[in-house]
């Protein structure tokens, strides 16, 4: 999925993204030294915590404005522009890490059969995305919003449950060690977080819908939203994420 990314935004009002997504860590049992791929690295933030650590790093992205961002805000670190589904690694990674990546990528079997391709026997693969019904309270909102005016909202993410998941893993030589699917009210930053949550991650959708069209879909969308997300003052989105870890046999 082409999605083009507000890194400056991104790294200043969503930072909840990486803070969750070091929790995922503690998940890598490779020793000190090992090399650890952040695929799909976004500014490049858990890529330094990860090389903190004493891991020897690589991050990739798809996207030119966040690998800039990235070599910007972490010019000792190693980043490369490459698609998830496509890159190839000289040498094979001992682990390839990912967080709130893989629901942006259309095709699974690819993304697994590169991961293995690239990924060291005995390797750990260690990721989080959107499981399925990820922040389905917003995209009701936002499909009944695009009904109301003659529209259609496409879903343009691809969730998933474990047992979708899994046997995708293991067609392409993969041992599933841990998996997990759980439900995560995440907080956005601000009186306008869902306004800007909905700006910064549905960009296809309001592809070829004009400005004003746009403002008065995300206000009625607030106004559906609001009973259930909108919480002592603050916005939250209703996350969904599934979390495994699995090893190259």
């Amino acid at each position: 999925m082409n999605h083009k990314w507000d890194s400056d935004n991104y790294t200043d009002n969503f930072r909840f993204v990486n803070k969750y997504g070091e929790e995922l860590i503690n998940f890598i049992t490779a020793k000190k030294g090992s090399f650890v791929v952040d695929l799909g690295c976004g500014n490049g933030a858990i890529t330094q915590i990860l090389e903190d650590k004493g891991f020897n790093t690589l991050g990739i992205d798809s996207s030119p404005e966040m690998i800039k961002k990235a070599r910007e805000l972490h010019p000792s670190l190693n980043f490369i522009l490459a698609d998830a589904c496509e890159f190839k690694l000289d040498k094979k990674a001992d682990v390839i890490f990912s967080n709130a990546v893989f629901h942006w990528i259309d095709n699974h079997d690819m993304l697994a059969q590169n991961i293995s391709k690239n990924l060291a026997t005995g390797g750990e693969l260690i990721f989080e995305f959107g499981g399925k019904g990820n922040a389905d309270i917003v995209h009701s909102a936002l499909d009944e919003a695009f009904m109301s005016r003659g529209l259609t909202y496409e879903r343009n993410f691809n969730f998933c449950s474990i047992g979708e998941f899994a046997p995708v893993l293991e067609r392409y030589g993969f041992k599933i060690v841990y998996a997990v699917l759980f439900d995560r009210l995440t907080e956005q930053n601000g009186e306008n977080g869902l306004a800007d949550w909905i700006n910064m991650f549905i960009k296809s959708a309001f592809a070829d819908v004009d400005l004003s069209v746009k403002q008065s879909i995300i206000n009625q969308v607030e106004k559906i939203c609001r009973p259930k997300l909108y919480i002592d003052g603050k916005w939250y989105v209703d996350y969904v994420r599934i979390r495994m870890k699995a090893i190259k046999i």
